[in-house]
């Protein structure tokens, strides 16, 4: 972090300052590694920390001309302000400060804007909160109670319920009794206190390294991602995500390449899951655009193929994770139809010197309890 959230912890009581010099102060490192560690820290950073208008658009996922839209639209407020000096760009410059959990908490207060679209926009493409109109001051910032329930992730009868059982809960300001209005602020705020929501850790991504013969190896970046993993080595894994035009433009070059097995997933980081590889067979099964303008693209591979990558950067496949799997004789299994394993000379276990050992199921990680290994075959069958 920077030296000035460094000192916006110190003011708020969660590190000391030592010594007299404020111009460059120390803080004792005990205190700095026992903050590190905590595993709120991220928590407490958005309560204390507030952030410029670059800073919380790169937050917040979205472009600085998507932010400056949620600024005249009155969906925040600055809590403070710095004077910068940009000496040849214009000098001092008075820079509003945001505070980093109201940042954090706008896709889950305002449900009815398509986040994940906006965040893969490209650049020079209009912004479509630029359609809306700001809140209007005369009337508030309001809710009904059915959005309030969609901020909550509930049906609607759970937060009357709510409201009938806590005698805390915010009381209309606006509206009639039948569809009474509720301040947004002040929903949030009950939701957070009661735990019915909670702070957004970041933007959910997925990123993966796909290679293929003739193209190469390519990074890529999918928000939002949702990935499904099949339980039947003969079905599919599905991965899908919002990403902008030029990535799904490359991904369906690479995957392209080659109609007949697709291209090779080196490493899949997505959260909730172990970094994954799958030696073939990826492909792009989907392309939908939103209405906002968004595009969500949608991979797909063979389950039977896929294995678990290794820790390195570059990825690779970890023994016994049977990203290879193909009819073989080596794997007699009395209970599932593993597959068998096809040796790979990469690997020092199955490759072509050794006799290939099936351990692992392909799909599921489910280790065979029903396996029984037959006689090493001799070395010319393995080659």
């Amino acid at each position: 972090m920077t030296a000035t959230a460094v000192g916006h912890l110190v003011r708020a009581g969660l590190l000391v300052y030592l010594g007299a010099d404020t111009a460059t102060p120390d803080v004792h490192p005990d205190q700095v590694a026992a903050l590190a560690r905590r595993r709120d820290l991220p928590a407490l950073l958005d309560r204390h920390v507030p952030l410029g208008p670059d800073q919380a658009a790169v937050r917040l996922g979205v472009r600085r001309t998507d932010f400056d839209h949620v600024v005249r639209l009155g969906w925040i407020a600055p809590v403070g302000t710095v004077e910068i000096d940009y000496k040849r760009h214009g000098g001092w410059t008075t820079v509003p400060l945001y505070s980093g959990q109201d940042i954090a908490l706008l896709p889950l207060s305002r449900p009815s804007v398509e986040w994940r679209a906006l965040r893969t926009l490209a650049p020079g493409r209009r912004s479509p909160l630029a359609a809306l109109d700001p809140v209007d001051p005369a009337e508030g910032d309001t809710v009904f109670l059915a959005e309030a329930a969609r901020i909550a992730g509930v049906g609607r009868a759970t937060v009357a319920n709510w409201r009938r059982r806590h005698d805390d809960f915010p009381a209309p300001v606006a509206g009639t009794d039948v569809h009474p209005r509720f301040e947004r602020s002040a929903v949030v705020a009950w939701l957070l206190a009661h735990d019915k929501i909670a702070v957004p850790a970041g933007v959910p991504s997925a990123a993966l390294t796909l290679w293929s013969d003739d193209t190469g190896e390519r990074r890529f970046r999918l928000d939002d991602p949702w990935l499904e993993l099949s339980d039947d080595a003969a079905d599919e894994d599905r991965l899908s995500g919002w990403t902008t035009d030029t990535d799904a433009d490359a991904l369906a070059v690479l995957t392209a390449t080659d109609t007949d097995t697709g291209a090779s997933l080196r490493r899949l980081t997505a959260p909730a899951t172990p970094p994954l590889t799958v030696p073939g067979g990826v492909r792009v099964t989907e392309r939908y655009r939103s209405g906002s303008g968004g595009l969500r693209i949608t991979l797909a591979w063979p389950a039977g193929l896929r294995g678990t990558a290794d820790r390195a950067p570059r990825g690779g496949t970890v023994d016994h994770a049977v990203p290879y799997a193909a009819p073989d004789e080596a794997c007699v299994c009395a209970r599932q139809a593993c597959g068998g394993l096809v040796p790979v000379p990469h690997c020092t276990e199955h490759g072509r010197t050794a006799e290939p050992v099936m351990e692992w199921h392909p799909a599921g990680g489910v280790r065979c309890t029903h396996l029984t290994r037959p006689a090493p075959r001799p070395a010319a069958a393995l080659a």
